[in-house]
């Protein structure tokens, strides 16, 4: 296992303006944890906690980066409900600009040296031939715990801003930011969406310290008692004028009741407004997990593009 290279705020823009360029040259071909706004969120809320195991390589052209790769390795999960949950294997993040495919080789071979002795898996892009290839010829194949019905790969949604119905929240909730709520609010809401969940105020910290974070576009629904009964956080891509859903999430006490859907809508219409023009949001793909689906494509969302899953196992060297 290679020395360990921390993921810096310094990196962290560096590959998103590498999704950047990608999104304007070949949107189809940014993998699903390489986008602008995927890369800010998990950046912020794991490297406080997880940072430890994280390590990364750049590779560049001209003085610009054309590809990278952020392998974590095996670490420790605590959750808020006292659990803790053992990661045993690595995982790459990556992308590669589609003119410099061939470096692909070079972000596996890397990969492989840093993750030497442990199951390894990453998530292409199924609309990327050539990068399918080079993982197969490296010995990566579909990853069997990601097929059938409750499969965990996800697919990516799309939609143009330029008529987005007005939302309509049940009589008593209102609409709230992050910058309105405050940070206690913020991560409770998302605590509640998620439990059992590993963030914290500390992760929250991380998250408002990412690049492309703005408070006006973390959106929160209030429910009459106070609860925060819905979440989500809007990345704006100002390059090309795209806002990222990432994450979205309703309490359970609160499902059902059309939140998700008026907060969506809502978050289109300021984005709109703050100058998008296109939106994005990601779910699970599977047949078994049809609830986000359902909600995305409610309010205008189709499917884009969609992950391949993979994984070498430690056995095969």
């Amino acid at each position: 296992m290679t020395d360990l290279e921390p993921v810096t705020a310094t990196d962290l823009r560096l590959m998103q303006g590498l999704a950047q360029r990608v999104t304007a040259a070949r949107p189809d071909l940014v993998n699903s944890d390489a986008s602008f706004g995927e890369l800010a969120w998990n950046w912020g809320k794991g490297h406080a906690a997880d940072g430890a195991s994280w390590t990364r390589r750049l590779w560049f052209s001209g003085g610009d980066p054309v590809a990278w790769g952020w392998a974590q390795l095996p670490h420790r999960v605590r959750r808020n409900d006292g659990s803790v949950k053992d990661v045993t294997g690595a995982y790459l993040a990556h992308q590669v600009h589609p003119d410099h495919a061939g470096l692909l080789d070079e972000v596996i071979d890397w990969y492989d040296g840093t993750a030497v002795g442990l199951d390894r898996t990453v998530l292409a892009c199924a609309a990327d031939e050539f990068a399918l290839t080079r993982w197969s010829a490296h010995g990566y194949g579909t990853d069997p715990a990601a097929l059938g019905d409750t499969g965990s790969w996800t697919q990516l949604n799309q939609r143009d801003l330029t008529d987005v119905e007005q939302p309509v929240l049940p009589d008593g909730f209102r609409f709230r930011t992050a910058d309105q709520a405050g940070p206690e609010a913020a991560v409770r809401a998302h605590l509640d969406a998620w439990a059992p969940s590993a963030y914290t105020a500390e992760a929250y910290e991380g998250v408002r310290k990412a690049p492309g974070y703005r408070g006006d576009l973390h959106l929160l629904v209030e429910a009459p008692d106070g609860t925060m009964a819905a979440s989500t956080i809007m990345w704006l891509d100002e390059a090309n004028r795209t806002a990222e859903f990432e994450p979205v999430g309703t309490h359970p006490g609160h499902r059902r009741r059309g939140l998700a859907r008026a907060m969506l809508l809502h978050g289109m219409r300021l984005a709109r407004a703050a100058g998008a023009t296109h939106a994005t949001v990601a779910c699970l793909g599977a047949p078994g997990h049809p609830q986000a689906r359902a909600l995305y494509y409610g309010v205008g969302f189709r499917r884009f593009t969609r992950d391949a899953p993979l994984i070498k196992t430690a056995t095969a060297g």
